[in-house]
């Protein structure tokens, strides 16, 4: 599975006093998209640092097309970028209710084991679930 769909409604608490969502959330609305993207895989982030492997961002970047405001309904959709190894990329659009973009972006993150922290392979599971 390569791409995958989100949809959610902005909160209050997540704009400012003009309605306008906190460029902040966005990071947080990616990672909606990417842990839902991996759900469908049957993997969860909470399995996953179970079995000793974290996936710290260390990479975000986020480019504003549009403002999107309380009570939009935002579609975030995840793509895998290419086969993960140590890092695993994705790439982000979010569109509000009428397909208007908001915004795209892209986060890549580190495999990391959490007992050496230090980098280490993709888990097989993982590539299993994608196909690989």
């Amino acid at each position: 599975m390569n791409k995958h769909s989100t949809s959610f409604r902005v909160r209050y608490g997540e704009t400012d006093q003009m309605g306008v969502v906190y460029h902040g959330n966005y990071a947080q609305y990616f990672e909606l998209g990417r842990i839902d993207w991996l759900r469908k895989l049957n993997i969860s982030y909470k399995d996953m640092e179970n079995s000793g492997i974290m996936l710290p961002v260390i990479s975000l970047q986020c480019n504003f097309k549009k403002s999107a405001l309380f009570d939009d309904v935002l579609t975030v959709d995840t793509s895998l970028v290419k086969k993960p190894m140590v890092k695993i990329e994705f790439n982000y659009t979010i569109t509000n209710q009428d397909n208007e973009l908001i915004c795209t972006g892209n986060t890549v993150l580190a495999f990391i084991n959490m007992e050496t922290s230090k980098p280490t392979r993709c888990p097989d599971y993982l590539f299993e679930g994608l196909g690989f």
